[in-house]
């Protein structure tokens, strides 16, 4: 079967391979894939996993053989595959810890996008009550922003949306946003929650707009600089502020079917900012270094 693996060569970050069909163990399903959900870490920080294995984490299809043990979805059932390991194949064996059911009414393309984006917005929003809170998300204009805008707004929770440019804004204030900035220092909030995807100096920036008793939570480091505080600004007095990092993989099927249920409610939406043909792939990773695309890349399978 084809699939899309790691290169770590010049051509890379991903290459198409024929690869070995999956053999699923008795508490793995084998689901045949139809769509897949690009995501700018794994792409970006590719040399982290070896060179030839199948990339990927997060795609969708269809049940084509049931977990043996009787666990998960039956046969035929649309599934999401979330934050799961060798996604990105014409099949893949997979534990039903990973998989959520897609509603009927619903496209599988739209459960293609969510896997780490939208878990890794939700799982954060999580750690704290939000209603007539502060949120902070920056980076708004990927896809984990984009589900964090939706979410904290759902909660109750009045969100500022920080983007790189005029241009990335587009949307935001739609799908929540009470306020989209471009340069932190255009407001005098303080900040109960910050959700940072950008890191480097952004962080220290959040850091000096925490309110008392906030966080900033860091789920990703898409600036590639480095962060740096100024004496002092690390110590204050009042109800103590701090910094979490961010690397749940704990397993997806609950948050997925979160997730899922509020899509087919019609209170959150899939931030699909590009659609395409697996075959395209090269052309759709270099639009995501490039900053093109607001939201998440889903390709299909063919």
């Amino acid at each position: 079967m084809r699939a899309l693996v790691v290169d770590h060569g010049g051509a890379g970050p991903v290459r198409f391979a024929d690869v070995d069909e999956p053999v699923p163990s008795t508490g793995e399903a084998l689901v045949e894939i139809r769509h897949i959900g690009l995501n700018f870490g794994e792409l970006n920080y590719v040399h982290q996993w070896p060179a030839g294995a199948v990339h990927g984490h997060d795609a969708a299809g269809v049940v084509v053989r049931a977990a043996s043990d009787g666990s998960g979805p039956p046969e035929g059932t649309r599934v999401a595959v979330g934050m799961a390991r060798h996604a990105w194949a014409e099949r893949v064996a997979v534990s039903p810890a990973s998989l959520g059911t897609v509603p009927e009414g619903l496209d599988p393309a739209d459960g293609a996008a969510l896997g780490i984006a939208g878990v890794t917005a939700l799982r954060v929003l999580r750690t704290r009550s939000l209603l007539a809170r502060d949120v902070l998300i920056t980076g708004a204009s990927g896809g984990v922003g984009h589900f964090a805008v939706q979410l904290a707004a759902l909660a109750g929770a009045r969100v500022t949306a920080l983007v790189g440019s005029p241009e990335r804004a587009a949307g935001l204030r739609e799908l929540g946003a009470d306020k989209v900035l471009t340069d932190l220092a255009e407001t005098g909030y303080r900040f109960d929650l910050v959700l940072d995807t950008v890191g480097g100096p952004l962080v220290a920036q959040a850091w000096s707009s925490l309110a008392e008793g906030g966080t900033v939570h860091v789920v990703g480091y898409s600036s590639g600089q480095d962060t740096t505080f100024p004496s002092g600004v690390l110590f204050g007095f009042g109800e103590p502020r701090s910094i979490a990092t961010y690397g749940d993989m704990t397993p997806t099927s609950g948050d997925l079917a979160d997730l899922l249920g509020l899509m087919a409610a019609g209170k959150l939406s899939a931030p699909v900012g590009l659609r395409g043909d697996w075959q395209d792939v090269a052309d759709a990773v270099r639009a995501l270094f490039a900053r093109k695309v607001h939201g998440k890349i889903v390709l299909d399978v063919t």
